[in-house]
C-alpha cells in the first residue's frame, strides 16, 4: 500500500524545498539522496509515480529525521507576542463603501426575512459563500492555469462567471486537462445536487464542535483530541495528514507540526480559520489568537500566519461595518509585516490595483510565485488577496476571479466566498445560480452534520458568538 502525503521518499523532496525556504543549508543531505538514486523534484500530488526500494525509503526516513533535528530548537510557529504586538483596534469604515455588499439577485427560496443584515444573516451568507466558492473550484483543482482557461473558454464561460460544465467541451481538451477525478461527478453544472463533502467544509464543522465543547479558550491539545474523535484520517491531506499520523505515533503538539512534516507552511491551517473569525466579529486580534492555537497543531511560520491573516480578515468582514479593503488590512495587521506571507499578500493587493484585467494580475503572480507548490500558502494567499481586492468585495467577482487564478482552486474559492458572503450581509444577496444548486444541505463525515442546512449552521455559529462558554452541543 502506498499512502499519499506520508511516504518518506515523497516527503523528503518537499522537505528540501521547505528547508531552503527557511534559510537552511540542505546541500549535504541532497547530495546523499541523489547519490543513492533519489529524486529531488517534489511530486505534484500525494505520491510519486514509482515505488522506492526499501533501502531508498530507509535513507529518506533517516534524512528526514536528521533535517528535523536541525530545527528542533527553533520556534515552531508564531508566538502570541506578535499577535499582541500587532493587535489593532482599527476603526472600520462605515458600511456601504466599495465592496460592502454584492448586488442581490433574488432570494432563491432561502427563507430569510426582509429585515436588515444581522450577524446571523451574515453567517448564513458566509456558510453559503464558502460552499459555493469551494464547489466552483472543485472540478479544476490541480489543473494548470492554461487548462482552467481552456476548459472555461471552450464553453464560452470566460471570463469565468458561472459553474464549469463538461457539455460542449471537445474530448481532446478533457484528455489534455482532465477534470478532478474525485470531484467531477458532483461539481459540474449538470450534476450539482447539494454540497458534496470537502475538507474545506469539514474543518469549519470541526471548529464549530471545538468551540461548542471547549469555548473560545480551547487549547491545541483540545484540537488534537477532537480530530482523533471526529475526523476520519482519510479526510486529511498534506500537513494535516502528517500531523494526524504523528498524533497516532505519540508525538505531542506542537511537535506534530514539525516532525517529518514538510507541508508545515502550506494552506491547510488557513482553510480552518473561518469559525475563529465568524465567532469574533469586529475583533481581528482575538480571531487571530484562536487561529494560532488551532494552526500550530499542524503548521509553523507562514503556515500559521496564513491562518491568522484569514481569521482576522474574516472577523473584520463579519463586523458589518468594514469593506473588503479594511478587512484585508486588518488581516495584515496581525502578522509580522516582513514575513513572506505578508509580503505576498501586499503584492497581490498591489497588482490588483495596478491592472484592470485580472488575467494580467494572475499571470504576474504565477511568474513571481510559480516556484511554490500549488498548495503552499504563500502564492494562494497572494491570489486570494488579489481577487478580493480586484472584485471590490463583490461575491461573484470574488469567487470567479480567485478560481480562475488556479493553484488551490477549491480552498481559495471557499475563503473568498466566506469573506464576500459576509460583506454581502444576507443570503438572498448572493445570486441564485450559486445558492440554489446547494439545496441547503451539505455532505460530511464529521459528527452529526451530514445533511445539515446552512441556515442551521449559521444559527449554531451565531450562538457561539453570543455565548463562548463550553456547552452541550445542540443537535444540528
Amino acid at each position: 500500500m502506498r499512502l499519499t502525503w506520508l511516504q518518506p521518499e515523497d516527503l523528503l523532496p518537499h522537505e528540501f524545498r521547505q528547508a531552503e525556504e527557511e534559510g537552511r543549508d540542505v546541500t549535504g543531505a541532497t547530495a546523499r539522496w541523489l547519490a543513492a538514486g533519489g529524486c529531488t523534484t517534489p511530486p505534484r500530488s500525494g505520491a510519486s509515480p514509482n515505488q522506492a526500494s526499501p533501502q531508498l525509503r530507509s535513507l529518506a526516513e533517516a534524512l528526514l529525521t536528521e533535517l528535523g533535528q536541525e530545527q528542533e530548537d527553533e520556534t515552531a510557529a508564531a508566538t502570541f507576542q506578535p499577535v499582541r504586538r500587532l493587535r489593532t483596534r482599527r476603526e472600520a469604515p462605515i458600511s456601504g463603501g466599495p465592496g460592502a455588499a454584492a448586488p442581490a439577485s433574488g432570494r432563491g427560496g432561502l427563507g430569510e426575512p426582509p429585515a436588515g443584515p444581522t450577524h446571523r444573516t451574515r453567517l448564513h451568507a458566509a456558510w453559503l459563500g464558502r460552499a459555493a466558492g469551494c464547489l466552483l473550484g472543485k472540478p479544476v483543482e490541480k489543473l494548470p492555469l492554461e487548462g482552467i482557461r481552456a476548459l472555461a473558454k471552450a464553453t464560452g464561460n470566460w471570463p469565468l462567471d458561472t459553474w464549469f460544465t463538461a457539455r460542449g467541451v471537445p474530448p481532446e481538451l478533457t484528455t489534455a486537462y482532465p477534470w478532478n477525478r474525485r470531484s467531477a461527478q458532483s461539481s459540474l453544472a449538470e450534476n450539482i445536487d447539494g454540497m458534496p463533502e470537502d475538507d474545506d467544509l469539514n474543518y469549519p464543522l470541526l471548529n464549530l464542535l471545538l468551540v461548542q465543547r471547549h469555548g473560545k479558550a480551547f487549547t491545541t491539545h483540545d484540537v488534537a483530541t477532537l480530530w482523533l474523535e471526529e475526523l476520519p484520517a482519510a479526510r486529511t491531506f498534506t500537513a494535516e495528514r502528517v500531523a494526524y499520523r504523528n498524533l497516532l505515533n505519540g508525538v505531542p503538539p506542537p511537535r506534530t507540526a514539525r516532525h517529518h512534516n514538510p507541508f508545515r507552511e502550506w494552506i491547510g491551517a488557513l482553510i480552518r480559520a473561518d469559525v475563529h473569525g465568524w465567532t469574533n466579529p469586529g475583533d481581528p486580534a482575538s480571531a487571530a489568537e484562536q487561529a494560532y492555537r488551532d494552526a500550530c497543531l499542524t503548521h509553523t511560520g507562514n503556515g500559521v500566519y496564513g491562518a491568522m491573516f484569514a481569521a482576522a480578515t474574516i472577523a473584520t468582514a463579519a463586523s458589518g461595518t468594514a469593506d473588503v479593503h479594511a478587512s484585508l488590512a486588518a488581516g495584515l495587521d496581525v502578522i509580522p509585516p516582513d514575513s513572506r506571507l505578508a509580503l505576498a499578500v501586499r503584492r497581490g493587493i498591489e497588482l490588483a490595483g495596478a491592472h484592470r484585467d485580472f488575467d494580467a494580475v494572475v499571470d504576474r503572480l504565477h511568474a513571481e510565485y510559480g516556484r511554490y507548490h500549488w498548495v503552499h500558502v504563500v502564492p494562494n494567499a497572494a491570489l486570494l488577496a488579489a481577487a478580493l481586492t480586484h472584485a471590490d468585495g463583490d461575491f461573484t467577482g470574488s469567487i470567479t476571479r480567485v478560481v480562475s487564478g488556479g493553484w488551490d482552486t477549491d480552498s481559495n474559492g471557499a475563503t473568498a466566498g466566506s469573506v464576500a458572503g459576509l460583506l454581502s450581509g444576507r443570503p438572498d444577496a448572493l445570486p441564485d445560480r450559486w445558492t440554489a444548486p446547494l439545496h441547503n444541505r451539505l455532505a460530511t463525515s464529521v459528527g452529526g452534520f451530514h445533511g445539515t442546512g446552512f441556515d442551521t449552521l449559521a444559527r449554531l455559529t451565531a450562538h457561539l458568538t453570543d455565548d463562548p462558554t463550553p456547552q452541550e452541543a445542540p443537535h444540528p
